[in-house]
């Protein structure tokens, strides 16, 4: 495959990008484009805080992130050791209850089995055998 005359600064961004393996991170990751990248390069120049910045994140981001799970496990630890089990027994029945009643309203709903007498919602009983062959 022939390689068309590039313009000297796509070369140049080329060889800035060879030379900062963390700009082609930042793309396939979706950060950024190549097209943003090569205009914020040829606008600001290779030596611009935001070239050192790019390999930075990656360090920070994972520090933070370690930290974000140590603070969401250190608040649940927090939680735990703030509940009263007698009062989560309690709110644990109450909602078994909740969900008791709310399944014998649906299986009334339903016609299912589990309701008791000869209520309206009951379907009516039909023949045991359907197709009942008689001999002639």
């Amino acid at each position: 495959m022939t390689q068309k005359k590039l313009h000297p600064s796509v070369l140049k961004f080329k060889e800035f990008v060879k030379n900062n393996p963390n700009v082609i991170k930042e793309v396939r990751s979706g950060k950024a484009t190549w097209q943003e990248l090569y205009e914020d390069w040829y606008l600001l120049g290779e030596e611009d805080q935001r070239w050192q910045s790019i390999g930075a994140d990656k360090k920070s981001e994972s520090k933070t992130e370690q930290e974000s799970k140590n603070d969401w496990l250190s608040n649940i630890m927090g939680m735990v050791k703030k509940m009263d089990p007698n009062q989560m027994q309690g709110h644990i029945n109450n909602l078994s209850q909740a969900l008791g009643a709310i399944q014998g309203v649906i299986s009334q709903f339903q016609g299912g089995n589990g309701s008791s007498g000869s209520g309206p919602l009951k379907p009516q009983e039909g023949p045991k055998h359907p197709f009942a062959f008689r001999k002639d």
